[in-house]
């Protein structure tokens, strides 16, 4: 099984004032894993239907976050790159809805979406605090929604873990969203990779004290539909972070773990 690691969107923070505020750039981290039976893609950053219409995504996301919308970035570009059609993709495990990590959805219109449902219900059923988070239009195409509810499993501890076949779990994380998981991915080497998602945001969040930056923490606070929720999933990653070190865990938006990774 091969793994890379793509970004699939870039971020400019407005007023970032040198990372003292926010990071200065911040990215989409994606994987897209090759496996004997398809392809699987972990978010979708945006996509080309983002590209082309980037009204869609409202004015108060593009003007503070700034992204470039760089066709060249899109997974379904990234995917042809590497020599794969967009039939390949099978499947799409996706962390939560937010319109940074579905907007590729519609670029693979045949893949299985696996989602937990209490995500997918308040994607399609919002209150009207949750409107804002999720565009209806990234899925106007009408994904194969594969619904995942908490299943029995247990992954080092993390319970209510959903696997997707041997090598590929859904961790749940709720806090961010609803429905937010962790999207753990078995490494070649045995050791394991999990995709955070939203549940942190920048690197230092992983160790005691977390640092973040002000405005990030201040986001993160603002964005949560359950703060408490989000918070405690975030010393659970900080635990299994300092406990096992075949766990490599990232989140979505932080630029220096993806350098990282993708370096490597």
């Amino acid at each position: 099984m091969t793994i890379h690691h793509l970004n699939c969107a870039t971020l400019r923070p407005h007023g970032s004032f040198g990372g003292r505020v926010s990071p200065a750039q911040m990215v989409a981290h994606c994987l897209l894993v090759e496996r004997p039976g398809g392809l699987l893609l972990v978010d979708s950053g945006f996509g080309t239907g983002d590209i082309a219409d980037p009204r869609r995504l409202g004015r108060p996301f593009t003007a503070v976050l700034r992204p470039a919308l760089n066709l060249a970035e899109t997974a379904q570009a990234q995917v042809r790159a590497l020599g794969h059609a967009v039939e390949d993709v099978t499947d799409i495990a996706l962390t939560h809805l937010d319109l940074d990590h579905a907007g590729g959805l519609g670029d693979f219109p045949g893949a299985r979406v696996h989602v937990f449902g209490a995500e997918l219900d308040a994607a399609l059923h919002p209150t009207m605090r949750e409107k804002a988070r999720y565009i209806g239009a990234q899925w106007a195409h009408g994904p194969r929604w594969t619904r995942h509810d908490e299943a029995g499993d247990d992954w080092f501890g993390f319970r209510g873990v959903t696997a997707l076949g041997d090598d590929v779990m859904l961790v749940p994380l709720h806090g961010h969203t609803r429905g937010h998981c962790g999207v753990a991915v078995r490494r070649p080497d045995g050791g394991w990779l999990l995709h955070a998602g939203d549940s942190y945001f920048h690197t230092s969040e992983k160790e005691t004290p977390p640092s973040p930056p002000i405005g990030l923490r201040a986001f993160q606070t603002l964005m949560a539909v359950d703060n408490q929720q989000r918070k405690a999933n975030q010393e659970r990653l900080r635990e299994l972070h300092a406990a096992h070190g075949e766990i490599t865990i990232f989140s979505a938006h932080d630029a220096g773990e993806y350098a990282a990774l993708a370096g490597s």
